[in-house]
């Protein structure tokens, strides 16, 4: 297992095929979300993710929303229940910060995620709302 840091423009064509495969399998397959995934966000992000031998089996994208604020998302891990989710946001979270110098983290995170980013140092700051027929919340961590 080994962690990666990359921008869009460092990344492989089998990385990108990667993490794609592995937010399709969770996104698409396993919660049915059918809004289209590659959104063009993805060329200006920060992507971070755990390589498990061939295959990506956690991942996420981080990127600007202004200067002060990166927010996280696309948060992906394949190995529900082995600790890989948490490893990810602990390394991840001091690289983003570092790689964009800034004040504040925010996620809109699925509301039954909300025990995991809480434990990575999230706070809730919005009620429940509807996102792609999920319920999420918005979080946020100040630096």
């Amino acid at each position: 297992m080994k962690l990666f840091f990359k921008d869009f423009s460092e990344l492989n064509a089998y990385e990108i095929y990667e993490i794609l495969r592995a937010r399709a399998e969770i996104f698409v397959s396993e919660q049915k979300i059918t809004c289209p995934d590659p959104d063009g966000i993805d060329y200006g992000a920060y992507h971070c993710f755990i390589m498990d031998g061939e295959r990506v089996i956690a991942c996420l994208r981080a990127f600007a929303v202004d200067k002060d604020t990166v927010k996280i998302g696309r948060v992906v891990t394949l190995t529900h229940g082995k600790g890989h989710g948490g490893l990810l946001m602990k390394e991840s979270i001091p690289k983003i910060v570092e790689r964009f110098r800034c004040k504040k983290l925010i996620v809109s995170a699925q509301t039954q995620a909300e025990g995991f980013y809480k434990k990575a140092g999230f706070s809730t700051v919005s009620d429940e709302y509807i996102e792609d027929g999920i319920p999420h919340v918005k979080m946020e961590m100040e630096n």
